[in-house]
């Protein structure tokens, strides 16, 4: 893809350091971690600021020789909530710095890069909205904050008709140059992890208006305006998806932190960790009630993921979870292959990417008459419904051009003489779509099929020429286009299709998590294929450097479009229920989630419609907001559960107390079987063991019976059988014991369910159960 949108639609992590301000060519960004402030008052204060980074100065000094090389190397001071700092060091500079008995990790500055108008209906809000008990006029009260690109303040997403005053609690402000109002309340940029050590690049970046939170890419503008845009009647793109484009929960307030960057050079793309602690803290200290992060690593299968406490998006999400700020992140373009989920920490709301049931289609027919269904936003046409000659590119091509490279359609390789007038199929492969269909109309082609036999993906396309996406018809169309004399075929214009089964979209990564084998992830899904929201004009419209095209709505795809999603559902959730905290919202989510489609079966994987797929896909499954707003019972999880979760997977007691802040002691005993997450993991089982899990009365007095769908070989028992709940606000233990059956050894997971239900809620849990000699998925 091109280097502009690398940022739009890929999730991987650079091997490269984001490098801090210009320094010396062996320094390189890291980010000291120092846990918890210790501010002695309710919010932290001048005082509080100018005492906190003067002892940064001072710790960087003890290493460095003197305050003033402390000051030189210094790049953010975290003063508000996290405690810590991020400068440019020396290796040897930063070992010596971890071994201080005041910090709790040193790490390398990475780079994570990032991951409408039908799903806030597909998801239920209007039948939300027509309920009054519900409330939701209350969600004015709230600020969604996301750690993004940035905003396009213009959008009419952002307008703020008919809005209150800005709530009293907010501390934000705006960068110099960005209109804020009464829905856009805060918009602030923080890019030293992104400047370069070359002088010459650090002048283009200060050049630039890039040193405000200005979204010149509008991945930023996009996701914000999912999570709470108001609505905008009329919008469309290029005539498809017409309707009104809206966020979940378009009353509420935003605030944009720009902590992604657009590249200068190889080395400066993305969001580096020490920028998006900066922003995590900015948020805390700013007053928003919900962070939204489309920020993620995907991880190769079997590929070690850092600790909590050496990954910066785990660390702002804890400081923030710890305030009662639920936090919300995307889980990762890496699917469909196994343990390639991000964000794994148990106190974020890791969200993976469904299919919703509006895609954008048209049809290829051959000359046999035969149809097939594609994706594609062309907005062009053939000039006649007739059919047309077609080729396979890697028969068309130059005589010096490589097969493979011509087959992928390839700029150069395809031979005007005999690619005029024709349909010429390509394979999908290492170039971007919208570039081939533009080599195929460069050669003098009439239109171009893509064929990809793994739709991970499979979604429409703004191209400029007649094309389609087709996906589980490749050899079909080779087969087809070698055997007939005279092959020939036809493709329609695009249409908005809303006969779309919803399933979970193949690009999205897939558990289990390898940091944490028995925390599931992800924990739900939400709609993140071909998205249509508020865009930047600055952005690019497609891949293509002649596409002049400047979009003010767009449609993206990915994981970073079903975070926001959530996001916006937690402050329908909070508007509601504004004492619940952030567990009891995230177990109320995932308890109530579907995992079967409008047709009752089992949700399929989008990577083939014959495979059904299971809760390392789709988490607890998909989100259903109605229901989550009264889900009866949740699991409810304290600062005390998370205290005995870091005891249970051995880290060092002294090191993670600084998390705290607070004196406490590792019990003689803790089993992260224990851990009150609303789903239940077993990696590893060794004869039998028992666990036990808290649920708490959020509704109606009531008598909840249980009920179990056994994991294949699995055995699996509850005691009690009933829970009676007398009012709200009432807990009660449950125990779950779990063996293996005699004579069976399931090689790999295995997957059940527990359901409690008193006849009107019912709250479910996934079970995910493997063997002691076969943990692996």
């Amino acid at each position: 893809m091109g280097s502009r949108r690398i940022i739009l639609s890929l999730l991987v992590i650079s091997v490269l350091a984001c490098l801090g301000k210009p320094t010396s060519a062996t320094k390189k960004a890291y980010v000291v971690y120092l846990g918890s402030h210790d501010h002695g008052h309710p919010e932290p204060n001048d005082e509080h600021f100018a005492k906190a980074t003067e002892y940064h100065y001072e710790l960087l000094a003890s290493v460095l020789g003197s305050k003033e090389k402390a000051k030189e190397s210094l790049i953010y001071s975290y003063t508000k909530y996290i405690n810590g700092f991020a400068a440019n060091l020396e290796k040897e500079e930063a070992e010596k710095l971890a071994k201080h008995p005041d910090v709790v990790s040193v790490f390398l500055s990475k780079k994570k890069t990032l991951q409408t108008t039908h799903s806030w209906k597909f998801l239920g809000m209007d039948k939300i909205e027509a309920e009054p008990k519900w409330k939701t006029s209350e969600g004015s009260n709230l600020i969604i904050g996301a750690l993004d690109t940035g905003v396009w303040p213009e959008s009419e997403s952002f307008r703020d008709d008919g809005m209150g005053p800005i709530p009293s609690k907010w501390k934000g402000s705006c960068d110099k140059g960005i209109p804020c109002n009464r829905k856009l309340i805060g918009a602030k940029h923080f890019n030293y992890g992104n400047l370069a050590m070359k002088a010459d690049i650090y002048n283009i970046i200060e050049e630039t208006d890039q040193t405000t939170a200005r979204d010149t890419e509008g991945h930023g503008t996009h996701t914000l305006s999912i999570a709470a845009g108001s609505p905008v009647p009329g919008t469309n793109i290029f005539g498809f998806g017409q309707g009104t484009a809206r966020g979940t929960l378009p009353n509420a307030r935003v605030a944009a932190y720009k902590v992604c960057w657009p590249p200068v050079d190889e080395n400066t793309v993305g969001c580096c960790d020490i920028d998006i602690l900066a922003g995590f803290d900015a948020a805390i200290h700013d007053g928003v009630d919900i962070i939204s992060a489309s920020i993620a690593t995907s991880f190769a299968a079997g590929e070690p993921q850092p600790e909590y406490y050496m990954d910066a998006t785990a660390i702002g999400a804890f400081h923030a979870v710890k305030k009662g700020i639920v936090v919300v992140c995307s889980a990762g373009n890496g699917g469909p292959d196994a343990s390639t989920v991000g964000n794994v920490a148990p106190w974020i709301i890791t969200v993976g990417a469904s299919v919703m049931d509006r895609g954008f289609s048209n049809y290829v027919q051959l000359g046999d008459n035969r149809r097939f269904k594609g994706q594609s936003l062309a907005t062009t046409a053939l000039s006649e419904k007739k059919q047309y000659p077609l080729v396979n590119a890697a028969k068309v091509k130059l005589p010096e051009a490589d097969d493979y490279d011509a087959l992928a359609c390839k700029e150069g390789t395809l031979d005007p003489e005999l690619v005029k007038g024709k349909i010429v199929a390509c394979v999908d492969g290492y170039i971007p779509r919208t570039i081939k269909g533009q080599v195929v109309a460069d050669a003098g082609g009439v239109g171009m099929i893509v064929l990809n036999d793994m739709p991970s993906d499979c979604y429409a396309d703004l191209h400029l020429h007649p094309a389609s996406h087709l996906f589980e018809n490749a050899t079909t169309i080779i087969d087809y286009i070698a055997d007939s004399p005279n092959p020939t075929a036809y493709i329609s214009n695009p249409e908005t299709d809303f006969g779309l089964n919803p399933a979970l979209a193949c690009f999205s990564s897939r558990g289990p998590n390898s940091l944490t084998y028995d925390v599931l992830k992800p924990d739900i899904i939400a709609p993140g294929m071909s998205i249509l929201a508020s865009y930047s004009p600055e952005g690019m419209a497609t891949e293509l450097p002649t596409d002049k095209r400047r979009l003010l709505f767009n449609v993206l795809s990915g994981t970073s479009m079903a975070s926001p999603h959530v996001a916006g559902m937690v402050g329908v959730i909070k508007s509601a229920h504004p004492d619940w905290t952030p567990s009891e919202i995230k177990s109320a989510l995932m308890t109530t989630a579907r995992t079967r489609d409008h047709l009752g079966e089992t949700l399929r994987d989008q990577c083939t419609n014959n495979v059904e797929a299971d809760p390392f896909g789709y988490g607890a499954g998909h989100v259903r907001l109605v229901r989550a707003l009264d889900p009866g019972l949740v699991y409810p999880l304290t600062m005390h559960d998370y205290w005995n979760f870091f005891c249970s997977i051995g880290y060092n007691e002294s090191q993670f107390a600084k998390f705290f802040k607070k004196p406490s002691v590792c019990p003689k005993q803790s089993c992260i079987l224990d851990f009150n997450y609303p789903a239940i993991t077993i990696p590893g089982l060794s004869g039998s063991v028992t666990i036990s899990r808290l649920l708490k009365n959020v509704g109606t007095p009531g008598t909840y019976s249980a009920s179990i769908i056994e994991p294949w070989g699995i055995s699996v028992t509850v005691a009690p059988k009933t829970l009676k709940f007398e009012k709200v606000g009432e807990k009660k233990m449950f125990w779950l014991t779990i063996k293996a059956k005699d004579g069976m050894k399931p090689k790999t997971f295995v997957f059940g369910k527990l359901k409690w239900f008193d006849g009107v809620h019912s709250v479910r849990s996934p079970i995910s159960v493997s063997l002691e000699q076969a943990t692996d998925s």
